[in-house]
């Protein structure tokens, strides 16, 4: 008798009972996809206009002003209309190796960033927009983004790299108000995912940047540019269908239309409670939103940003696919983080140098103070809370800002992607020094450094001395995993005598600077040289 084919998604149903739940994972999975090729020594001051700014004909601005959900929010619309779509502008690719060229990696990171959100300017985003108010950017220009990320190169993963179901990938749907993930156990391969796919399911990759080395130069440019980690998710959606709940994210969120047309509902936060959340959403009903601040189509190469807290659902049209890619940061980067780490740092230095942090709790102070005793008329609480007002105002003068500012300064470290190395920053670096098998034993083994040799650091933020304790090390980026904390930070310890000598490197950069000119003993320059270059923290000004 001929059996009839099931389908993947139809197989997934009958099966889910028996299948483990869908691995946890967080919203900002950060397999690292760092880029960025070309050089990085040239002049600082290349004049680079972002693709969108060439040829450019006409910009009208509109703001529109709604009121809905907790409170009135204003929404901006911006228009850059383009007669003749990427008529005369450069590629994505040519961008890139054109931001290569500059000699500071901080500038790289705005000038990328400002073609992120352009025509918009950067410095009156930050002063309107940022953590304040959703914007909508409508380019009609569907090349804007081309190069970055594509379903072809998305089907090119799927046959090519290790791709992990719950891992790296995630399939989803949303129907009759009801959001399901439905990811098989193991390898997501191309016959099962585009089966899932054709079955209405839509498709979230949590770390395109471990795969495509675009996307990968871009975040690890971003994240110098946001000192956070910069994140990707990727979203491929079948026509008419939608694949999650309205919900809000702990993450700042920036939607790159790639390809097709997506719908989208944007919502004020619910609360002044839910402004700027620490943590993400469940998913809501309809019923507990309320009416959109913003309601829009968008279109390849159209961006839509929303701040952390924004309640948001997107769905297709029924005549075409949705291909976006959503680029987030500033997770876990509030004031309140940083004193997270602040205020344990500074009890612990008020309990050694401050006598009155050690004396004794009162010896009846369990009979009066505590939930159980809160609706109590007692004198002797108002005593306590006093006492205690008088002990949290003395912990600002024990607070160690600095130290709680390099703990999160780690932190970033440990969840940034590797730099994508620029072809002069390949050449200059470890990993193009000229050692080799050759006839037969190996040669160029040593960096051949001398006190003329010019050096800087490979990248602005690649590393950071921090103290820990009695000791001092030096963290850095450039061993980091493109996968999310694949790796533990990476650090070795700096003698006192050297410090000075650290600081000046990273202090100096971009300008290059001579071994000879470093402040430590003659002799100790170029072991420290070599042990800076050995961990590729430091690069030559020419080939080694």
């Amino acid at each position: 008798m001929e059996r009839k084919h099931m389908s993947a998604f139809a197989l997934y149903q009958t099966l889910a009972e028996e299948l483990p739940p869908p691995a946890k994972k967080r919203s900002l999975q950060v397999t690292t996809t760092k880029k960025k090729e070309e050089n990085g020594a040239a002049d600082a001051n290349v004049n680079i206009a972002s693709p969108a700014r060439k040829k450019k004909k006409k910009t009208r601005r509109k703001v529109k002003r709604q009121a809905a959900g907790a409170g009135e929010t204003s929404t901006q619309t911006i228009a850059d209309v383009h007669e003749g779509a990427n008529a005369g502008e450069e590629t994505l690719d040519a961008f890139l190796a054109e931001l290569a060229r500059i000699n500071s990696s901080k500038e790289r990171a705005s000038k990328l960033f400002q073609w992120l959100i352009d025509p918009v300017p950067a410095k009156a985003f930050f002063r309107e927009t940022w953590e304040k108010k959703p914007i909508l950017v409508q380019r009609k220009n569907p090349d804007y983004y081309k190069g970055l990320f594509s379903t072809e190169e998305f089907d090119r993963i799927l046959r090519q790299e290790d791709v992990q179901y719950g891992v790296n990938l995630d399939i989803t749907s949303f129907i009759k108000g009801k959001r399901e993930t439905h990811n098989p156990p193991g390898r997501a391969l191309p016959f099962t995912v585009w089966d899932f796919y054709q079955s209405g399911c839509s498709l979230r990759m949590l770390n395109p940047q471990a795969f495509s080395s675009t996307v990968w130069n871009v975040l690890s440019i971003l994240q110098e540019f946001f000192g956070s980690m910069a994140g990707a998710n990727m979203y491929l959606t079948p026509p008419g269908t939608q694949g999650f709940a309205p919900h809000y994210d702990d993450i700042e969120a920036f939607v790159l239309q790639l390809e097709g047309k997506k719908h989208w509902r944007v919502y004020n936060p619910r609360s002044e409670d839910e402004v700027l959340p620490v943590l993400s959403s469940p998913n809501f009903d309809q019923a507990e939103i309320g009416k959109p601040i913003l309601e829009v189509v968008l279109e390849a190469g159209d961006l839509l940003y929303f701040p952390r807290g924004f309640i948001h659902q997107g769905d297709c049209l029924p005549d075409t696919h949705s291909l976006h890619l959503t680029v987030s940061s500033y997770q876990r980067n509030s004031w309140g983080d940083l004193l997270q780490k602040l205020v344990p740092a500074a009890l612990e230095v008020a309990m050694e140098e401050d006598v009155e942090f050690r004396q004794g709790l009162p010896l009846d102070y369990l009979s009066y103070m505590g939930v159980q005793n809160s609706d109590k008329n007692d004198p002797r609480r108002k005593d306590f809370f006093s006492k205690v007002a008088v002990l949290i105002g003395k912990l600002k003068n024990f607070a160690p800002v600095d130290a709680a500012v390099d703990l999160k300064a780690r932190d970033f470290l440990q969840d940034c992607l590797p730099p994508k190395l620029t072809s002069e920053e390949l050449a200059c670096s470890v990993h193009g020094a000229p050692a080799r098998w050759e006839k037969g034993r190996v040669t160029d083994t040593g960096a051949h450094f001398t006190s003329q040799t010019r050096v800087r650091l490979l990248r602005e933020g690649c590393a950071r001395l921090c103290s820990d304790g009695d000791a001092v090390h030096l963290y850095y980026t450039t061993h980091n995993s493109r996968v999310y904390h694949k790796e533990e930070l990476k650090s070795f310890e700096i003698k006192p005598e050297h410090t000075d000598a650290v600081e000046f490197l990273i202090h100096s950069y971009p300008k290059f600077v001579t071994v000879g000119s470093v402040p430590c003993t003659s002799q100790d320059k170029i072991c420290l040289a070599e042990l800076l270059f050995e961990k590729g923290i430091i690069q030559t000004a020419k080939s080694p």
